[in-house]
């Protein structure tokens, strides 16, 4: 394969990229942004799927996050790979502050007065996570089915959180929709600009290869026929 890794990447390793990228986030910024700006489509589409991924990786779905921004890219007409690397959006270091602000946000426009604490959220996520557990093992044996904690963390956490980021998901997405545009612009023109420079030189270079080449020729077809003629192009002497 071309892409392949010459040493393949460990889990250990694999872990570690997913916190925190080779080169760091500024880095790993910069190629999303210089991969999206080269994706060879209509800049407005290319927005609509940067819209589509930025607007999926605010709301609390973790692990669907590429298939719901596939789904939003196809309904709404954009550009799928656009939509798949704006969900770059949600990373490690942006991903607490958009939670925090989000369930704190969601709260307040619910009018939820529950105490929203490290603790009480670790606690709720702990509780929802057994129950759901417990449940799934209720399945296959006699224990009781439980939704107290897993109704505890809906009320408390998951659906304020969905609430609150709402408002913050459109904006965000508004304004990188309207900057991807004159950017994916402005850089598509660069290339074609390049692109046709490119093609500028080599017909230049070729027209002097040619050039050259029809020069080389009439010296080597001069040169023999004054051979013919007696060596200097003067006339045989009888």
């Amino acid at each position: 394969m071309v892409f392949k890794r010459r040493t393949p990447r460990g889990w250990l390793s694999w872990a570690r990229q997913m916190v925190y990228p080779d080169g760091g986030f500024k880095r790993a910024t910069r190629y999303v942004i210089h991969r999206m700006s080269r994706l060879p489509d209509d800049p407005r589409r290319i927005a609509r799927g940067v819209f589509a991924g930025t607007l999926i990786s605010f709301l609390p779905i973790p692990g669907m996050q590429f298939l719901a921004a596939w789904g939003l890219a196809v309904v709404m007409r954009g550009n799928v790979l656009a939509s798949l690397l704006a969900t770059f959006v949600s990373n490690p270091l942006t991903t607490p502050v958009i939670a925090v602000f989000s369930v704190g946000f969601g709260h307040w426009l619910l009018g939820i007065h529950t105490p929203l604490t490290g603790e009480a959220i670790m606690d709720a996520f702990a509780g929802a996570g057994g129950e759901v557990w417990q449940n799934v093992k209720a399945i296959f044996t006699s224990a009781p089915v439980e939704w107290n904690s897993i109704g505890s963390f809906w009320d408390n956490i998951w659906y304020p959180y969905f609430v609150g980021c709402l408002g913050p998901a459109v904006i965000t997405s508004l304004a990188l929709y309207y900057l991807t545009i004159p950017v994916v612009q402005a850089y598509q023109k660069l290339r074609a600009a390049k692109a046709k420079d490119r093609v500028e030189k080599r017909r230049k270079l070729k027209d002097m290869l040619l050039a050259a080449r029809s020069h080389g020729a009439r010296d080597s077809s001069l040169r023999e026929s004054g051979a013919k003629d007696g060596g200097d192009g003067a006339p045989p002497t009888p």
